[in-house]
């Protein structure tokens, strides 16, 4: 179909216009630069109200298991010290006697250690859910207030020009 504008000279400066002329409208449609968000995800979660919220809230529902997993650990090292100084005075069943008692408490302390671990990361997990959700609300209305096209995370270089990190968190703190 183009040889057949090709072959007259007359068709082919028809075409060649309307050629240029679509060149010219794409790029005038190209010319309007998309405008693009940087969001650090590490300063929101060190930096936003959300996620201070849940840190708050896990560190008092945690605090009595962590504090009394550190005297168990406290109490398992006093025996292990008091059983080390005392070897030398004590009788072979005295002996065997506290290191009996010693490997339960060590296992007891490791089971309650391990709960501990399990049940802190799956609330943690479940609170910075809830944290992100709100997070991402925020900013998706940022994003469209502002009119951005693009929001990013996690780059590995941006301008300070396209980083809206800051607007974010003020947004979240003025929600609480």
């Amino acid at each position: 179909m183009i040889l057949k504008y090709l072959a007259k000279p007359s068709m082919f400066l028809k075409f060649a216009v309307l050629c240029g002329v679509a060149c010219c409208a794409l790029n005038g449609a190209q010319a309007q630069e998309a405008r693009i968000g940087y969001i650090n995800s590490q300063r929101i979660v060190n930096e936003a109200a959300p996620f201070k919220a849940a840190s708050a809230k896990i560190k008092a529902e945690f605090g009595k298991r962590v504090q009394d997993l550190q005297d168990m650990d406290a109490r398992l090292k006093a025996m292990q010290a008091k059983l080390e100084k005392d070897a030398p005075v004590m009788s072979e069943s005295d002996m065997n006697k506290g290191q009996r008692d010693l490997i339960e408490l060590n296992k007891e302390f490791q089971r309650k250690q391990r709960e501990l671990q399990e049940d802190l990361s799956q609330r943690k997990n479940e609170e910075h859910e809830t944290a992100f959700g709100r997070v991402n609300k925020v900013i998706q209305q940022v994003a469209e207030k502002e009119k951005y096209d693009l929001v990013v995370q996690d780059s590995i270089y941006h301008s300070a020009r396209v980083d809206i990190t800051d607007k974010v968190l003020k947004e979240l703190d003025a929600g609480k």
